[in-house]
């Protein structure tokens, strides 16, 4: 589902043009997230199909996924569980690889975040290609997890990813898009 609702959000998002490299339009979120009322409207957009549902756990993935799904997994009530990058765990963890626009890298998170059959929400920033999404959806799976949706504040549609997702039978949800990448 991809929600464009004239809240005002997306002037909350600064575009930074040419970075990281020539041709491509990053899209920062430290604007939203510097301004209260538009960083709770986000959460309350990304929390409200679940709310009074039972979710067990909010995962996100590092770094700006923990910020949002920390704020998420707060609203609802669920437990957080960090999704990061390889070697950064001090606990026995799983872990697999995943694909990135020039290889493979890994992520892992710790064996016992989350028990089989708990109901879990995946929250990041934003959907591009997916591969990392991707990654963390097949990471919470492997350990048993009810992988219920994944939610990104922003999508890029034409790269793919949130369709790259909902091939895994995910249900995902954007706030907003932006044409291009």
């Amino acid at each position: 589902m991809n929600d464009e609702r004239p809240w005002g959000l997306k002037d909350a998002i600064r575009t930074i043009p040419d970075y990281p490299k020539p041709g491509i339009r990053f899209r920062d979120i430290t604007t939203l997230l510097g301004d209260a009322r538009a960083f709770r409207r986000a959460v309350d957009e990304l929390v409200q199909p679940w709310s009074g549902a039972k979710i067990d756990k909010v995962a996100g993935m590092e770094a700006r996924g923990f910020i949002l799904g920390g704020a998420v997994a707060h609203q609802l009530s669920a437990g957080f569980v960090p999704i990061r990058k390889k070697g950064k765990l001090p606990w026995a963890k799983v872990s697999i690889a995943y694909s990135l626009e020039y290889g493979l890298d890994e992520m892992e998170m710790h064996q016992d975040a989350v028990a089989p059959g708990e109901r879990v929400i995946l929250v990041d920033d934003l959907i591009a290609t997916g591969g990392t999404a991707e990654g963390a959806v097949k990471l919470l799976k492997q350990i048993g997890a009810d992988v219920v949706a994944a939610c990104f504040v922003i999508d890029l549609p034409e790269l793919g990813g949130a369709e790259k997702i909902r091939n895994l039978g995910v249900p995902v949800r954007t706030l907003m898009s932006f044409d291009g990448h």
